[in-house]
Protein backbone atom coordinates (compact mmCIF):
# COMPACT_ATOMS: atom_id res chain seq x y z
CA UNK A 1 0.00 0.00 0.00
CA UNK A 2 2.86 2.40 0.80
CA UNK A 3 4.32 1.75 -2.65
CA UNK A 4 0.94 2.42 -4.26
CA UNK A 5 0.56 5.66 -2.33
CA UNK A 6 4.03 6.78 -3.40
CA UNK A 7 3.10 6.12 -7.02
CA UNK A 8 -0.12 8.08 -6.63
CA UNK A 9 1.72 11.05 -5.18
CA UNK A 10 3.86 11.28 -8.29
CA UNK A 11 0.68 12.26 -10.15
CA UNK A 12 -0.23 14.96 -7.62
CA UNK A 13 -0.22 18.47 -9.01
CA UNK A 14 -1.77 21.68 -7.86
CA UNK A 15 -4.86 22.53 -9.83
CA UNK A 16 -4.67 25.57 -12.03
CA UNK A 17 -6.67 28.69 -11.39
CA UNK A 18 -8.73 27.96 -14.49
CA UNK A 19 -12.32 26.88 -14.15
CA UNK A 20 -12.32 23.18 -13.50
CA UNK A 21 -11.79 22.72 -17.20
CA UNK A 22 -11.24 18.97 -17.46
CA UNK A 23 -12.89 17.72 -20.60
CA UNK A 24 -14.61 14.35 -20.94
CA UNK A 25 -12.18 11.75 -22.20
CA UNK A 26 -12.57 11.31 -25.94
CA UNK A 27 -10.88 8.02 -26.67
CA UNK A 28 -11.51 5.14 -29.00
CA UNK A 29 -9.66 3.00 -26.47
CA UNK A 30 -12.36 3.11 -23.80
CA UNK A 31 -12.96 -0.48 -22.64
CA UNK A 32 -15.97 -2.45 -23.77
CA UNK A 33 -18.88 -2.88 -21.39
CA UNK A 34 -18.09 -6.53 -20.82
CA UNK A 35 -18.64 -7.19 -17.11
CA UNK A 36 -18.56 -10.54 -15.36
CA UNK A 37 -21.79 -11.62 -13.69
CA UNK A 38 -20.14 -11.63 -10.26
CA UNK A 39 -17.14 -9.77 -8.90
CA UNK A 40 -14.47 -11.10 -6.58
CA UNK A 41 -10.98 -10.11 -5.50
CA UNK A 42 -8.00 -12.42 -5.04
CA UNK A 43 -8.31 -11.98 -1.29
CA UNK A 44 -12.06 -12.03 -0.67
CA UNK A 45 -14.89 -14.10 -2.13
CA UNK A 46 -17.78 -12.34 -3.87
CA UNK A 47 -19.32 -9.55 -1.81
CA UNK A 48 -22.70 -11.23 -1.58
CA UNK A 49 -22.80 -12.54 1.99
CA UNK A 50 -24.67 -15.69 2.85
CA UNK A 51 -28.00 -15.34 4.69
CA UNK A 52 -27.44 -14.33 8.25
CA UNK A 53 -26.92 -11.31 10.41
CA UNK A 54 -27.45 -8.07 8.51
CA UNK A 55 -29.02 -9.83 5.53
CA UNK A 56 -32.40 -8.14 6.08
CA UNK A 57 -30.85 -4.68 5.94
CA UNK A 58 -28.93 -5.58 2.81
CA UNK A 59 -32.13 -6.76 1.14
CA UNK A 60 -33.78 -3.49 2.15
CA UNK A 61 -30.92 -1.46 0.70
CA UNK A 62 -30.94 -3.47 -2.52
CA UNK A 63 -34.70 -3.40 -2.94
CA UNK A 64 -35.30 0.12 -1.68
CA UNK A 65 -37.71 -0.89 1.11
CA UNK A 66 -36.80 1.91 3.45
CA UNK A 67 -40.04 3.79 4.06
CA UNK A 68 -41.52 2.62 7.36
CA UNK A 69 -45.14 1.61 7.57
CA UNK A 70 -47.24 4.36 9.12
CA UNK A 71 -46.87 8.08 8.84
CA UNK A 72 -45.52 9.60 5.64
CA UNK A 73 -41.86 10.66 5.80
CA UNK A 74 -41.20 14.21 6.96
CA UNK A 75 -38.66 15.53 4.50
CA UNK A 76 -37.09 18.90 5.15
CA UNK A 77 -36.36 21.21 2.23
CA UNK A 78 -34.17 24.25 2.74
CA UNK A 79 -33.98 26.92 0.07
CA UNK A 80 -33.07 30.55 0.59
CA UNK A 81 -32.69 33.03 -2.24
CA UNK A 82 -30.03 34.90 -0.27
CA UNK A 83 -27.56 32.20 -1.31
CA UNK A 84 -28.07 33.38 -4.88
CA UNK A 85 -26.25 36.61 -4.01
CA UNK A 86 -22.90 34.86 -4.48
CA UNK A 87 -22.07 35.44 -8.15
CA UNK A 88 -19.23 36.45 -10.42
CA UNK A 89 -18.21 40.05 -9.72
CA UNK A 90 -18.87 41.45 -13.18
CA UNK A 91 -21.61 39.13 -14.38
CA UNK A 92 -19.29 36.83 -16.31
CA UNK A 93 -20.64 33.44 -17.26
CA UNK A 94 -19.66 30.73 -14.82
CA UNK A 95 -20.90 27.15 -14.30
CA UNK A 96 -21.41 27.67 -10.55
CA UNK A 97 -24.03 30.40 -10.73
CA UNK A 98 -27.23 31.37 -8.86
CA UNK A 99 -29.50 29.94 -11.54
CA UNK A 100 -28.55 26.45 -10.35
CA UNK A 101 -30.61 26.86 -7.18
CA UNK A 102 -33.47 28.61 -8.92
CA UNK A 103 -33.76 25.91 -11.59
CA UNK A 104 -34.03 23.23 -8.91
CA UNK A 105 -36.64 25.17 -6.98
CA UNK A 106 -38.73 25.77 -10.11
CA UNK A 107 -38.69 22.07 -10.91
CA UNK A 108 -39.69 21.05 -7.37
CA UNK A 109 -42.54 23.57 -7.42
CA UNK A 110 -43.72 22.50 -10.88
CA UNK A 111 -43.80 18.84 -9.85
CA UNK A 112 -45.68 19.61 -6.64
CA UNK A 113 -42.79 18.19 -4.64
CA UNK A 114 -41.75 21.26 -2.67
CA UNK A 115 -45.18 21.66 -1.13
CA UNK A 116 -44.98 18.12 0.27
CA UNK A 117 -41.77 18.91 2.13
CA UNK A 118 -41.24 20.72 5.41
CA UNK A 119 -40.09 24.23 4.54
CA UNK A 120 -36.95 25.16 6.44
CA UNK A 121 -35.27 28.50 6.97
CA UNK A 122 -31.60 29.15 6.43
CA UNK A 123 -29.46 30.52 9.21
CA UNK A 124 -25.85 31.58 9.29
CA UNK A 125 -23.34 29.27 10.95
CA UNK A 126 -21.61 30.50 14.07
CA UNK A 127 -17.89 30.97 13.63
CA UNK A 128 -17.07 28.59 16.47
CA UNK A 129 -18.68 25.74 14.53
CA UNK A 130 -16.89 26.64 11.31
CA UNK A 131 -13.65 26.71 13.30
CA UNK A 132 -13.98 22.98 13.90
CA UNK A 133 -12.67 22.43 10.37
CA UNK A 134 -11.25 25.76 9.15
CA UNK A 135 -8.43 28.01 10.37
CA UNK A 136 -9.07 31.46 11.88
CA UNK A 137 -7.44 33.13 8.87
CA UNK A 138 -9.69 31.24 6.46
CA UNK A 139 -12.79 32.22 8.41
CA UNK A 140 -11.71 35.85 8.63
CA UNK A 141 -11.11 35.99 4.87
CA UNK A 142 -14.58 34.67 4.02
CA UNK A 143 -16.21 36.89 6.65
CA UNK A 144 -14.52 40.06 5.36
CA UNK A 145 -14.24 39.42 1.61
CA UNK A 146 -17.57 41.08 0.81
CA UNK A 147 -16.87 44.21 2.85
CA UNK A 148 -15.87 47.57 1.42
CA UNK A 149 -12.37 46.91 2.65
CA UNK A 150 -11.97 44.46 -0.23
CA UNK A 151 -13.70 46.46 -2.95
CA UNK A 152 -10.47 47.20 -4.81
CA UNK A 153 -8.64 43.94 -4.15
CA UNK A 154 -11.38 41.31 -4.13
CA UNK A 155 -10.57 39.97 -7.59
CA UNK A 156 -6.85 39.97 -6.88
CA UNK A 157 -7.49 38.00 -3.71
CA UNK A 158 -9.63 35.48 -5.56
CA UNK A 159 -6.84 34.86 -8.06
CA UNK A 160 -4.63 33.57 -5.26
CA UNK A 161 -6.85 30.53 -4.97
CA UNK A 162 -7.76 27.61 -7.20
CA UNK A 163 -11.00 28.22 -9.16
CA UNK A 164 -12.54 30.80 -6.82
CA UNK A 165 -14.47 34.04 -7.29
CA UNK A 166 -15.83 36.54 -4.76
CA UNK A 167 -18.37 39.36 -4.81
CA UNK A 168 -20.37 41.46 -2.33
CA UNK A 169 -22.70 38.56 -1.61
CA UNK A 170 -20.11 35.84 -1.04
CA UNK A 171 -19.70 36.23 2.72
CA UNK A 172 -23.38 35.95 3.60
CA UNK A 173 -23.92 33.07 1.14
CA UNK A 174 -21.02 31.08 2.56
CA UNK A 175 -22.13 31.47 6.18
CA UNK A 176 -25.72 30.63 5.20
CA UNK A 177 -24.64 27.52 3.29
CA UNK A 178 -22.66 26.17 6.24
CA UNK A 179 -25.37 27.04 8.74
CA UNK A 180 -28.11 25.53 6.60
CA UNK A 181 -26.46 22.12 6.45
CA UNK A 182 -26.00 22.22 10.24
CA UNK A 183 -29.67 23.14 10.62
CA UNK A 184 -31.07 20.29 8.54
CA UNK A 185 -28.59 17.73 9.90
CA UNK A 186 -29.53 18.61 13.47
CA UNK A 187 -33.26 18.22 12.74
CA UNK A 188 -32.76 14.83 11.11
CA UNK A 189 -30.44 13.62 13.87
CA UNK A 190 -32.99 14.70 16.50
CA UNK A 191 -35.76 12.77 14.75
CA UNK A 192 -37.80 15.86 13.92
CA UNK A 193 -37.38 15.02 10.23
CA UNK A 194 -37.02 11.69 8.45
CA UNK A 195 -34.51 13.17 6.02
CA UNK A 196 -33.67 16.55 4.53
CA UNK A 197 -32.30 18.38 1.51
CA UNK A 198 -30.21 21.53 1.80
CA UNK A 199 -30.19 23.49 -1.46
CA UNK A 200 -27.06 25.45 -0.72
CA UNK A 201 -24.35 27.32 -2.54
CA UNK A 202 -21.50 27.92 -2.68
CA UNK A 203 -20.72 24.20 -2.52
CA UNK A 204 -18.23 22.86 -0.03
CA UNK A 205 -16.42 19.57 -0.54
CA UNK A 206 -13.26 21.04 -2.13
CA UNK A 207 -12.72 23.66 0.59
CA UNK A 208 -9.54 22.86 2.51
CA UNK A 209 -8.73 23.40 6.16
CA UNK A 210 -6.98 26.68 5.39
CA UNK A 211 -8.27 27.90 2.02
CA UNK A 212 -11.25 27.98 -0.35
CA UNK A 213 -10.92 25.91 -3.50
CA UNK A 214 -12.83 24.66 -6.51
CA UNK A 215 -15.92 26.93 -6.26
CA UNK A 216 -16.12 26.05 -2.52
CA UNK A 217 -15.69 28.56 0.31
CA UNK A 218 -16.53 26.58 3.47
CA UNK A 219 -16.77 22.81 3.72
CA UNK A 220 -20.45 22.65 4.57
CA UNK A 221 -20.78 18.88 5.10
CA UNK A 222 -17.61 18.63 7.19
CA UNK A 223 -18.80 21.46 9.43
CA UNK A 224 -22.15 19.74 9.96
CA UNK A 225 -20.49 16.40 10.69
CA UNK A 226 -18.23 17.94 13.32
CA UNK A 227 -21.20 19.74 14.82
CA UNK A 228 -23.15 16.51 15.28
CA UNK A 229 -20.19 14.60 16.69
CA UNK A 230 -18.72 17.24 18.98
CA UNK A 231 -21.38 19.83 19.79
CA UNK A 232 -24.48 17.64 20.15
CA UNK A 233 -23.48 14.38 21.86
CA UNK A 234 -27.02 14.26 23.28
CA UNK A 235 -28.31 13.36 19.82
CA UNK A 236 -26.49 10.05 19.92
CA UNK A 237 -24.68 10.46 16.62
CA UNK A 238 -21.45 8.52 17.09
CA UNK A 239 -20.78 7.31 13.54
CA UNK A 240 -21.36 9.26 10.34
CA UNK A 241 -21.19 7.96 6.79
CA UNK A 242 -20.35 10.70 4.29
CA UNK A 243 -21.13 9.67 0.71
CA UNK A 244 -19.75 11.99 -1.96
CA UNK A 245 -21.10 11.19 -5.43
CA UNK A 246 -19.98 14.47 -6.99
CA UNK A 247 -17.93 13.72 -10.11
CA UNK A 248 -14.93 15.47 -8.52
CA UNK A 249 -13.09 14.04 -5.55
CA UNK A 250 -14.03 15.53 -2.17
CA UNK A 251 -10.45 16.39 -1.30
CA UNK A 252 -11.27 18.79 1.51
CA UNK A 253 -13.67 16.43 3.26
CA UNK A 254 -11.25 13.53 2.98
CA UNK A 255 -8.43 15.42 4.66
CA UNK A 256 -10.62 16.66 7.50
CA UNK A 257 -11.55 13.14 8.61
CA UNK A 258 -8.54 11.17 7.40
CA UNK A 259 -7.61 9.92 10.88
CA UNK A 260 -11.08 9.95 12.46
CA UNK A 261 -12.75 6.51 12.78
CA UNK A 262 -16.08 8.12 13.65
CA UNK A 263 -16.50 9.19 10.03
CA UNK A 264 -16.48 6.81 7.09
CA UNK A 265 -15.83 8.87 3.96
CA UNK A 266 -16.78 7.32 0.61
CA UNK A 267 -16.08 9.19 -2.62
CA UNK A 268 -16.76 7.94 -6.14
CA UNK A 269 -15.29 10.26 -8.74
CA UNK A 270 -13.41 10.65 -11.98
CA UNK A 271 -9.69 10.37 -11.42
CA UNK A 272 -8.30 9.74 -14.90
CA UNK A 273 -4.97 8.67 -13.42
CA UNK A 274 -4.61 11.93 -11.53
CA UNK A 275 -5.42 14.29 -14.42
CA UNK A 276 -9.03 15.10 -13.51
CA UNK A 277 -9.81 17.97 -11.12
CA UNK A 278 -8.66 18.47 -8.40
CA UNK A 279 -5.66 16.69 -9.94
CA UNK A 280 -4.37 15.33 -6.65
CA UNK A 281 -2.95 11.87 -6.11
CA UNK A 282 -4.75 11.35 -2.84
CA UNK A 283 -7.96 10.78 -4.79
CA UNK A 284 -6.51 7.36 -5.59
CA UNK A 285 -7.98 4.13 -4.24
CA UNK A 286 -4.91 3.46 -2.11
CA UNK A 287 -5.53 6.41 0.23
CA UNK A 288 -7.58 4.68 2.91
CA UNK A 289 -7.01 6.81 6.01
CA UNK A 290 -4.28 6.79 8.63
CA UNK A 291 -3.83 6.04 12.31
CA UNK A 292 -7.14 5.30 13.99
CA UNK A 293 -8.87 6.28 10.76
CA UNK A 294 -7.15 3.68 8.59
CA UNK A 295 -9.78 1.88 6.58
CA UNK A 296 -12.36 4.63 7.00
CA UNK A 297 -11.55 6.45 3.76
CA UNK A 298 -12.81 4.81 0.57
CA UNK A 299 -12.06 6.24 -2.88
CA UNK A 300 -13.53 4.72 -6.04
CA UNK A 301 -11.58 6.53 -8.79
CA UNK A 302 -12.91 6.09 -12.32
CA UNK A 303 -10.26 5.89 -15.00
CA UNK A 304 -12.23 7.86 -17.60
CA UNK A 305 -15.49 9.60 -18.36
CA UNK A 306 -18.80 8.25 -19.70
CA UNK A 307 -19.49 6.19 -16.57
CA UNK A 308 -23.22 5.58 -16.28
CA UNK A 309 -25.83 4.20 -13.90
CA UNK A 310 -24.45 0.67 -14.26
CA UNK A 311 -20.96 1.68 -13.15
CA UNK A 312 -22.20 3.52 -10.09
CA UNK A 313 -24.58 0.73 -9.12
CA UNK A 314 -21.65 -1.72 -9.32
CA UNK A 315 -19.66 0.50 -6.95
CA UNK A 316 -22.63 0.64 -4.58
CA UNK A 317 -23.35 -3.08 -4.59
CA UNK A 318 -19.76 -4.29 -4.34
CA UNK A 319 -18.09 -1.59 -2.26
CA UNK A 320 -20.32 0.94 -0.52
CA UNK A 321 -23.19 -1.25 0.67
CA UNK A 322 -21.13 -3.99 2.31
CA UNK A 323 -18.86 -1.43 3.95
CA UNK A 324 -21.83 0.63 5.12
CA UNK A 325 -23.30 -2.57 6.53
CA UNK A 326 -20.12 -3.12 8.52
CA UNK A 327 -19.85 0.48 9.68
CA UNK A 328 -23.52 0.75 10.69
CA UNK A 329 -23.78 4.58 10.62
CA UNK A 330 -26.12 6.62 12.79
CA UNK A 331 -26.74 9.14 9.99
CA UNK A 332 -25.70 9.61 6.36
CA UNK A 333 -24.53 12.97 5.03
CA UNK A 334 -24.64 12.99 1.24
CA UNK A 335 -22.43 15.41 -0.65
CA UNK A 336 -24.91 15.53 -3.49
CA UNK A 337 -23.17 16.86 -6.53
CA UNK A 338 -24.96 16.20 -9.80
CA UNK A 339 -22.11 16.88 -12.21
CA UNK A 340 -21.82 13.18 -13.07
CA UNK A 341 -25.26 13.56 -14.64
CA UNK A 342 -25.86 13.14 -18.33
CA UNK A 343 -25.19 16.39 -20.16
CA UNK A 344 -23.12 18.10 -17.49
CA UNK A 345 -20.52 20.38 -19.12
CA UNK A 346 -17.77 19.55 -16.61
CA UNK A 347 -18.36 15.96 -15.58
CA UNK A 348 -18.48 13.95 -18.80
CA UNK A 349 -20.41 11.08 -17.18
CA UNK A 350 -23.89 9.73 -17.90
CA UNK A 351 -25.96 9.16 -14.74
CA UNK A 352 -29.69 9.54 -15.35
CA UNK A 353 -32.20 10.98 -12.87
CA UNK A 354 -33.46 7.43 -12.32
CA UNK A 355 -29.88 6.38 -11.68
CA UNK A 356 -29.48 8.92 -8.88
CA UNK A 357 -32.83 7.85 -7.45
CA UNK A 358 -31.68 4.23 -7.43
CA UNK A 359 -28.40 5.07 -5.70
CA UNK A 360 -30.29 7.00 -3.03
CA UNK A 361 -32.84 4.22 -2.65
CA UNK A 362 -30.04 1.76 -1.90
CA UNK A 363 -28.86 3.96 1.00
CA UNK A 364 -32.24 4.13 2.70
CA UNK A 365 -31.74 0.77 4.38
CA UNK A 366 -29.03 2.28 6.60
CA UNK A 367 -29.12 4.69 9.54
CA UNK A 368 -32.90 4.20 9.80
CA UNK A 369 -33.18 6.17 6.57
CA UNK A 370 -31.75 9.31 8.19
CA UNK A 371 -30.15 11.00 5.19
CA UNK A 372 -29.14 14.62 4.73
CA UNK A 373 -28.50 15.73 1.15
CA UNK A 374 -26.34 18.83 0.76
CA UNK A 375 -25.98 20.21 -2.75
CA UNK A 376 -22.46 20.26 -4.17
CA UNK A 377 -21.78 20.51 -7.92
CA UNK A 378 -23.90 20.03 -11.03
CA UNK A 379 -23.88 22.54 -13.86
CA UNK A 380 -26.47 21.45 -16.43
CA UNK A 381 -29.64 23.15 -15.20
CA UNK A 382 -32.01 20.56 -16.63
CA UNK A 383 -30.01 17.60 -15.35
CA UNK A 384 -29.51 18.95 -11.86
CA UNK A 385 -33.18 19.89 -11.50
CA UNK A 386 -34.48 16.56 -12.80
CA UNK A 387 -32.00 14.53 -10.76
CA UNK A 388 -32.66 16.29 -7.49
CA UNK A 389 -36.41 16.11 -8.08
CA UNK A 390 -36.14 12.35 -8.56
CA UNK A 391 -34.18 12.04 -5.31
CA UNK A 392 -36.70 14.16 -3.42
CA UNK A 393 -39.51 11.85 -4.52
CA UNK A 394 -37.54 8.88 -3.21
CA UNK A 395 -37.17 10.52 0.21
CA UNK A 396 -40.88 11.32 0.22
CA UNK A 397 -41.61 7.61 -0.20
CA UNK A 398 -43.01 7.69 -3.73
CA UNK A 399 -43.07 4.40 -5.58
CA UNK A 400 -39.96 4.12 -7.69
CA UNK A 401 -39.40 2.04 -10.82
CA UNK A 402 -36.04 2.10 -12.53
CA UNK A 403 -36.79 2.81 -16.19
CA UNK A 404 -33.39 3.75 -17.58
CA UNK A 405 -31.74 1.68 -20.32
CA UNK A 406 -30.00 -1.46 -19.17
CA UNK A 407 -26.24 -1.19 -19.58
CA UNK A 408 -23.26 -3.15 -18.33
CA UNK A 409 -20.42 -1.51 -16.39
CA UNK A 410 -17.19 -0.77 -18.18
CA UNK A 411 -14.49 -3.40 -17.91
CA UNK A 412 -12.40 -0.73 -16.18
CA UNK A 413 -15.10 -0.38 -13.52
CA UNK A 414 -14.50 -3.95 -12.37
CA UNK A 415 -10.78 -3.31 -12.38
CA UNK A 416 -11.20 -0.23 -10.18
CA UNK A 417 -13.56 -2.06 -7.82
CA UNK A 418 -11.05 -4.87 -7.50
CA UNK A 419 -8.25 -2.44 -6.61
CA UNK A 420 -10.47 -0.73 -4.04
CA UNK A 421 -11.38 -4.06 -2.46
CA UNK A 422 -7.77 -5.19 -2.26
CA UNK A 423 -6.73 -1.94 -0.55
CA UNK A 424 -9.58 -2.22 1.94
CA UNK A 425 -9.60 -5.97 2.50
CA UNK A 426 -8.19 -5.70 6.03
CA UNK A 427 -10.94 -3.27 7.00
CA UNK A 428 -13.58 -5.55 5.54
CA UNK A 429 -12.19 -8.67 7.17
CA UNK A 430 -12.03 -6.95 10.56
CA UNK A 431 -15.81 -6.78 10.33
CA UNK A 432 -16.23 -10.37 9.19
CA UNK A 433 -18.26 -11.29 12.26
CA UNK A 434 -20.79 -8.63 11.34
CA UNK A 435 -21.21 -9.28 7.63
CA UNK A 436 -19.41 -12.56 6.88
CA UNK A 437 -17.52 -11.09 3.94
CA UNK A 438 -14.30 -12.92 4.60
CA UNK A 439 -15.68 -16.26 5.82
Amino acid sequence: RQHAQAQARTHKTRGSTNLRGNQPVQSSRLPHRDAPPQFSTPLCPPVSPPPGRGDRRRRMAAAGAATPVGAAPRVGLLYDDRMCAHATPDGEKHPENPERLRAIRRKLDAEGVASRCVDMKAKEAKEKYIASVHTPNHIKLIRDISSKEYDYRRNKTARKFNSIYFNEGSSESAFLAAGSVIEVAEKVAAGELSSAIALVRPPGHHAEHNEPMGFCLFNNVAIAANYLLNERPDLGINKILIVDWDVHHGNGTQKMFYSDPRVLFFSVHRFDYGSFYPCEGDASHCFIGEGAGEGYNINVPWEHGKCSDADYVAAWDHVLLPIAEAFDPDIILLSAGFDAAMGDPLGGCCITPDGYALLLTKLLGFAKGRIVMALEGGYNLKSIANSLCACTKVLLGDNFTYNSPRMQPFESTWRVIQMVMVCNVLFLCNFSLAINICN
